[in-house]
C-alpha cells in the first residue's frame, strides 16, 4: 500500500518544531518508529527532497517522523544535534501514540541528516538514553577532511565545492572537526551504538566515507549491513505528490523491511548491488 504523509508539530521546550509524517494505511501496531533527518549539507534541504526515501522506509513497515531541523550556518554545530536529540527523545516518551506501545526506536538520514543520525547513536549510548534499535545511513556525510578518493574523482576538492563549505557553516571553526559527534567518522570509540544499515553507491562523492564507516563500526563489533547499489545519477529530484515509488525507491524498500525488522543486523560484509 503506498504511503501517504501528513503536517505536524513536535512541542520542545516552548517550540513547535514542524515535522512530516509517512505511514501506510496498514502499518501494524506497533511499527518500528523513525526519526528521519533530510540531507543538504548542512545548509539547505527539506521535508522534499527526502520524500521518496521516507515513503520507502513507511511502506517498508515504518511510521516516519522527517524534522525540519535547524539550518548551518545561522544555526552551527551542536543545534541540530541537540534539537536532533530532544526530537528523539520525545518520540521515545509519545512512541505508543505515534506507532503503537512498545514501538522501536530508530533513526534514518541521508548525507548531512546521516551525519545527526550517526551522532544521535552516539549520544544515545553516551547517555544511555533513549533505546536506539538501529540506524538508517543513506551516503552518509562524516569526514570534514574531504580526502577521499570518491570525493577527489568527483572532482570536489577539499575547498570551493557545496561539501566544503557545508563542513564549514556546519562546524563554524575548525576545532569542531575533532569532536566526535560532529565528524564520527573520528570517533574513537564507536562500540556499542546501534546495529547500522549503510547504503552508497558507485558514483556518490560520499561513497568512501560511507564504508569506512562500515570498516570502522564492524572492527568495534557493531553488526552492519551495506550496500553498494547502482549509479544515482539518473535519480531524479523527489516529487512527495507522485502516485508510487520510483524504481530506485522501490530497490530500497526490502533492504529497509529486512532492516526494520530485525533480520539482517548480523550481517558484516558489503554487498554490490
Amino acid at each position: 500500500m503506498s504511503a501517504q504523509w501528513t503536517e505536524d508539530r513536535l512541542e520542545l521546550d516552548g517550540a513547535a518544531l514542524p515535522v512530516r509524517v509517512y505511514r501506510t494505511g496498514s502499518s501494524g501496531r506497533p511499527a518500528p518508529l523513525v526519526l528521519h533527518l533530510h540531507g543538504g549539507t548542512f545548509t539547505c534541504g527539506d521535508f522534499d527532497c527526502s520524500a521518496m526515501i521516507c515513503r520507502a522506509m513507511a511502506e517498508a513497515g515504518a511510521v516516519v517522523v522527517s524534522l525540519d531541523y535547524p539550518l548551518a550556518p545561522r544555526h552551527p554545530f551542536p543545534a541540530a544535534l541537540n534539537v536532533s536529540f530532544a526530537a528523539l527523545g520525545l518520540l521515545y516518551r509519545q512512541r505508543a501514540q505515534w506507532a503503537g506501545r512498545g514501538a522501536k526506536l530508530f533513526v534514518a538520514g541521508e548525507e548531512a541528516g546521516a551525519n545527526i543520525a550517526t551522532a544521535l547513536t552516539l549520544m544515545a549510548r553516551d547517555q544511555h538514553h533513549p533505546p536506539v534499535a538501529g540506524q538508517i545511513l543513506i551516503s552518509p556525510m562524516l569526514d570534514p577532511c574531504l580526502a577521499s578518493g570518491s570525493i577527489h574523482a568527483a572532482e570536489a576538492g577539499a575547498a570551493g565545492c557545496k561539501w566544503a563549505d557545508g563542513w564549514h557553516s556546519y562546524l563554524g571553526s575548525a576545532d569542531k572537526g575533532a569532536h566526535p559527534y560532529a565528524a564520527p567518522l573520528g570517533a574513537r570509540r564507536l562500540g556499542g551504538v546501534a546495529p547500522a544499515l549503510i547504503i552508497t553507491s558507485d558514483d556518490c562523492p560520499m561513497r568512501d566515507e560511507s564504508l569506512d564507516y562500515v570498516h570502522r563500526l564492524q572492527g568495534c563489533g557493531v553488526p552492519v549491513e551495506s550496500h553498494v547499489v547502482a549509479d544515482a545519477s539518473d535519480w531524479p529530484e523527489d516529487n512527495p505528490n507522485a502516485a508510487g515509488l520510483p524504481p530506485w525507491a522501490q530497490d530500497l524498500r526490502p533492504l529497509f523491511a529486512s532492516f526494520l525488522a530485525g533480520r539482517s543486523v548480523a550481517v558484516a560484509e558489503t554487498v554490490q548491488a
